[in-house]
């Protein structure tokens, strides 16, 4: 397979793990220190199971490191920049949120004037 065939492929599977709202907010709550399954559970109000899941994925691309205590696992970030690499993401959503505000409101003003009833 061709170097850039295999990258991209690589590339395309490593964002396809950020397709779902819990894992991101996963990522961001790994940057804060290490959770359980359980802490996780309670602050995305989601099933144990979809918790589950939810690592599962982050794990199979080596992006959280699980420690186990007892019949407990813990698990962190396996490198902290990720959580850094997604908070620049955030540029892309705000510049794209600033366009959509200036549309809204250039909106609401175009209806405004022409819902002005006509002068006779």
């Amino acid at each position: 397979m061709p170097a850039r065939e295999l990258v991209t492929k690589e590339l395309a599977s490593l964002l396809g793990v950020f397709s779902h709202p819990h894992r991101i907010r996963i990522v961001e709550e790994l940057r804060q220190g290490e959770h359980d399954v359980n802490a996780l559970q309670a602050i995305l109000q989601v099933s144990h199971s979809r918790v589950s899941q939810h690592l599962s994925q982050l794990r199979s691309h080596k992006l959280v490191s699980e420690r186990r205590q007892g019949r407990h696992h813990h698990y962190s970030l396996a490198k902290g920049e990720l959580a850094t690499w997604l908070l620049q993401g955030l540029d892309f959503i705000e510049a794209e949120m600033a366009n959509v505000d200036e549309i809204h409101n250039a909106c609401k003003e175009v209806k405004s004037l022409w819902s002005k009833p006509k002068k006779k």
